[in-house]
């Protein structure tokens, strides 16, 4: 175990501070995952909007994350623990039913009720941590105390955004549908929050994040492709139309590959920090999310003094929860109680424990192959061929944005992207 211990600790960056900085570049490829959908035209079902944007979320897993790792390891690591395939599955299917929830709920009680509810999520998640998974068991009160109240500071600041973009009284429950646009957003919430249980049983028993998406990107397209087929007109449905009109097309794909990008860091978030403090970081995504729709699209350009200091006092507010969990460092007391749930993972599934531990630390195992197979190039060469396919049929609708935003966020996106995967490379080998 000593060895285990100093491969551990190799690197010079702990495991905490590789886990913050994969949690808030998640925040920030997540949060510009919409942008991209902004520009394109009205008149689709949410469900079309969806299905297509999903399809691009699958499409681009098969480029950045195959480059990385290569088929032969993810299906080896795969075929290593099978029982976490259908977790995975699972997963991604919470997550479909968890987005389509947040559609009717929007529609029977507006953005301005549905989003305090909905975003109740990481709160669920970090409920889910303690009770399943022992996350802050043993830690001091003010580790826990850093963790709760930042997690609650990020629900507090992400709401006070959401409110800053509704002007003209979009606030009401007068509709007969209220009660089920409630329910709706309390259930996605729910989904949500309840998704992470199978993100942080995988990382207990030792599967590569890469391995983990691979799985869950085919229950999410599948659950989302079922959802469209059942509750929006069935093969009659927008969403096979919008696959002909290739000038929107490729904004929906490449909103998928941005999503892919800022999901995959968000994995590791909570493979190295747990649920309950890699969740809240990586939603710091709705303070992105604001800045791409304000700066660039201008959404904000009519609001009043009221709403503009919800924008500043919210900001301000996430980054003081951010800031509380990143410095809330696990104790050896917490590590030992994280260390006893990879136990009864090992026990329950007849995993080895040293190497679940190893792996929990960014130690690879030695004897998989991560040889890049002729093949890999293919499905690299085809999924990179969509995007381009699509792009150079691309057209951008006539909507006024801010070049020079685009400009500065863009570099946010590259910055944080190098960062990120040059800590993930450095310590652990995007292990």
């Amino acid at each position: 175990m000593a060895g285990v211990v100093q491969k551990v600790e190799k690197g010079g960056l702990s495991l905490h501070g590789l886990g913050v900085i994969c949690g808030l570049t998640a925040g920030v490829w997540l949060g510009a995952a919409e942008a991209p959908t902004k520009l394109v035209t009205a008149g689709f079902s949410p469900f079309a909007i969806s299905l297509c944007m999903v399809a691009g979320v699958f499409t681009a897993r098969w480029t950045f994350p195959t480059l990385l790792k290569g088929t032969s390891y993810v299906f080896a690591d795969l075929m290593e623990k099978k029982h976490l395939i259908v977790w995975a599955l699972l997963a991604g299917c919470l997550w479909a039913v968890a987005n389509t929830l947040t559609v009717f709920a929007i529609r029977d009680v507006g953005l301005a009720v549905a989003f305090p509810l909905w975003n109740m999520n990481s709160l669920i998640g970090l409920l889910w941590g303690r009770v399943l998974f022992c996350e802050l068991k043993g830690a001091s009160a003010k580790n826990i105390g850093k963790v709760v109240v930042g997690a609650v500071c990020i629900v507090i600041a992400a709401v006070m955004l959401g409110f800053s973009t509704i002007h003209g009284g979009s606030i009401g429950l007068g509709g007969h549908h209220a009660l089920g646009g409630i329910v709706a957003a309390i259930g996605a919430s729910l989904m949500w929050g309840t998704m992470y249980v199978p993100y942080r049983k995988a990382y207990l028993s030792g599967m590569n994040p890469l391995s983990f998406v691979t799985a869950f990107t085919v229950g999410e397209l599948g659950m989302v492709f079922a959802l469209t087929l059942a509750l929006d007109g069935g093969l009659h449905s927008t969403a096979f139309q919008l696959f002909h009109i290739r000038g929107v097309l490729f904004w929906l794909f490449l909103g998928g590959f941005v999503w892919v990008i800022g999901d995959l860091f968000q994995q590791f978030a909570a493979k190295y920090l747990g649920i309950g403090r890699g969740i809240p970081l990586s939603n710091t995504n709705q303070l992105w999310g604001l800045a791409w729709g304000a700066l660039v699209f201008g959404e904000l350009a009519t609001a009043d003094r009221e709403h503009k200091m919800l924008v500043i006092a919210g900001s301000i507010v996430m980054i003081l929860g951010a800031l509380a969990i990143s410095t809330a460092v696990a104790s050896a007391r917490e590590e030992s109680s994280t260390n006893e749930a990879v136990l009864r993972e090992c026990d329950r599934y007849g995993l080895d424990y040293n190497r679940t531990i190893a792996s929990m630390g960014g130690d690879e195992f030695g004897d998989r192959n991560e040889r890049r197979r002729w093949w890999d190039y293919v499905i690299i060469a085809v999924a990179t061929g969509v995007f381009v396919w699509l792009g150079v049929r691309a057209v951008v609708p006539p909507l006024t944005m801010d070049g020079r935003w685009i400009a500065v966020l863009g570099a946010v996106l590259v910055l944080s992207l190098v960062a990120g995967t040059w800590a993930l490379w450095r310590r652990t080998r995007f292990s």
